[in-house]
């Protein structure tokens, strides 16, 4: 691994901590915006991304989250499971704008990962908490699309993690 890739990973994993732990509140339980998730979409211009991300979430669950170890095992391997496949998906597809699309839905399904979580430590509802937690992932992830697009053009972020 090279000295660039290595920070480029801690940097990303310090931003989504820290947009994490700035909206606290926001971040966990059945209703949440974890506006730190945008940073999933860096996997659209790079796989590499993936690594910074998930020590974020890793790292975010372990410091912040009330449920303990459930988090980190739900947590991450929610953002894991969801980027192998939509990078399997990406194998398939090239446009940018629709790699984020593919993104913002699968991973809006996939939060059935984190309802099932939360049905198992806090009983509450699966359906109706994974309705608004598929609410919440895809407000912010759709936010996130043209912001990520927008950055991409200015600093080319698939050639940050060559």
């Amino acid at each position: 691994m090279n000295t660039k890739f290595l920070a480029t990973s801690g940097i990303i994993a310090a931003l989504y901590i820290a947009v994490t732990m700035l909206l606290a509140p926001l971040s966990f339980g059945a209703v949440q915006f974890r506006f730190a998730e945008v940073f999933n979409h860096l996997i659209v211009f790079s796989p590499k991304y993936a690594i910074g991300v998930i020590i974020g979430v890793f790292i975010s669950n372990a410091l912040f989250s009330t449920l303990g170890v459930a988090d980190l095992i739900f947590g991450v391997g929610h953002t894991i499971i969801t980027f192998a496949i939509v990078l399997f998906v990406f194998k398939y597809v090239k446009n940018i704008w629709a790699r984020l699309i593919i993104n913002t839905g699968v991973f809006t399904t996939t939060m059935f990962i984190i309802a099932f979580q939360l049905n198992l430590v806090l009983e509450l509802p699966f359906f109706e908490t994974w309705l608004y937690l598929a609410i919440g992932e895809f407000v912010v992830l759709a936010i996130g699309m043209p912001i990520m697009f927008a950055l991409n053009k200015r600093l080319q972020l698939a050639k940050f993690m060559k």
